[in-house]
């Protein structure tokens, strides 16, 4: 019976919970019931008397003390059950229950801690706060406040982690534990998707410098590496070659014989492209501190020559490429990321989404606006996996 009794009383409550009335906003005086039937199924059922004579009992000593009224039909039969909202107070001590408003007192001061700046955890935790005014479920919270916190200070750390780190060592480094990152990784990474700019949400924690395994970057086409002195022409090879990030270091030059040097969002397509007296690399969407200061250094030794990026023609190619611009200082030109490419291959072209067009917007304050009002106007996206990069370029 103690069941029932805290399931009728905690249903109740979870109602007013919800209610404009918890946050203060109704002007009218609101009445919390269930409708026992709906609620318990069993209770409908003519043969199942022990759980309708529990459900009986546990409605009258929850009357006795005063924290509901009970409605009957004129068969005595219980039709629904009403929050006495003046016992409040009594009524979380009984189900030993915390209330809402002191969780949500303390989730606002620990995401206080983080609304700082433009960062995901900032934007993130103002959104969260939002959502508590307006009544709204807090997003990936568990009603455990210190999991919330390690939450948040993964947030906080992995957007500024420099260098490639394997993900034990940032597990241990912000949280002090080898394995608790990897248990909330789907959370974070959701999170990171949801409020951040990255256009893949398998390669974000690559993408931020978060690793299993030591990164590589991949290239081909016409250029001459010079790896721990050892001279190695890449026009002479039928593929790509990769170059781990525990042997950038010992990277001694990069010398681009070809006209220019080519960066590919997609791995589909770099693997595809034929280059043509040019320098490929593989960019692997937002590219990360290894690929960064690879390109860093292609730039610094091979100044002369013109450098294009080739991505999606949507929001994350185009802010990838300013991406890119932003943290080499390389002056990237788009390629292939125009109208024209969009009308020789509408038949691939996907539809925007809502967010699409959201986030395409104040791209049209950009270089980018001829394409992106086309985009608009004509509800159509490309990804460079849908070019037949053999015939096309």
């Amino acid at each position: 019976m103690r069941k029932y009794k805290n399931e009728i009383l905690s249903k109740l409550i979870d109602k007013y919970e919800k209610s404009k009335s918890f946050i203060g906003i109704n002007t009218v005086k609101q009445n919390f019931s269930i409708h026992i039937e709906k609620e318990f199924p069993e209770y409908g059922d003519d043969a199942r008397v022990a759980e309708i004579q529990a459900i009986n009992r546990a409605v009258e000593d929850l009357e006795v003390l005063g924290f509901v009224k009970g409605k009957k039909k004129r068969n005595g039969i219980l039709n629904s059950v009403q929050l006495n909202i003046e016992l409040l107070e009594e009524c979380y001590k009984y189900l030993r229950r915390e209330p809402k408003k002191a969780v949500n007192d303390k989730l606002r001061i620990l995401l206080g801690n983080y609304c700082e700046g433009d960062g995901v955890a900032a934007v993130f935790s103002r959104e969260q706060i939002n959502r508590i005014a307006s009544n709204k479920k807090v997003e990936h919270f568990n009603n455990n406040l210190s999991d919330y916190k390690d939450l948040l200070d993964v947030l906080s750390a992995i957007t500024r982690v420099e260098q490639e780190t394997y993900i034990r060592d940032f597990s241990i480094q912000v949280l002090g534990d080898s394995k608790k990152f990897e248990r909330m990784k789907s959370t974070v990474i959701s999170v990171l998707y949801d409020y951040g700019d990255y256009p893949e949400k398998e390669t974000i924690l690559e993408d931020l410098n978060i690793v299993k395994n030591p990164g590589h970057v991949y290239f081909k086409g016409n250029g001459v590496i010079v790896l721990s002195g050892q001279l190695i022409d890449l026009s002479n090879l039928q593929g790509d070659i990769a170059v781990s990030s525990l042997m950038i270091k010992d990277l001694d030059q990069v010398i681009v014989s070809g006209k220019r040097v080519v960066t590919i969002e997609n791995l589909t397509t770099f693997n595809a492209y034929k280059p043509n007296d040019e320098f490929v690399i593989y960019l692997g969407g937002y590219h990360n501190s290894l690929r960064r200061d690879f390109i860093k250094k292609v730039y610094e030794q091979n100044s002369d020559v013109k450098y294009y990026h080739f991505g999606d023609i949507d929001v994350g190619g185009f802010q990838i490429l300013l991406h890119l611009r932003e943290k080499t200082g390389v002056p990237f030109l788009p390629m292939n990321m125009d109208i024209e490419t969009l009308l020789n291959n509408c038949q691939y072209a996907k539809q925007l989404t809502e967010n699409d067009r959201r986030r395409l917007i104040p791209l049209l304050e950009t270089e980018f606006r001829e394409v992106v009002a086309y985009m608009l106007e004509n509800n159509c996206k490309l990804e460079q996996e849908a070019l037949d990069i053999r015939q096309e370029l």
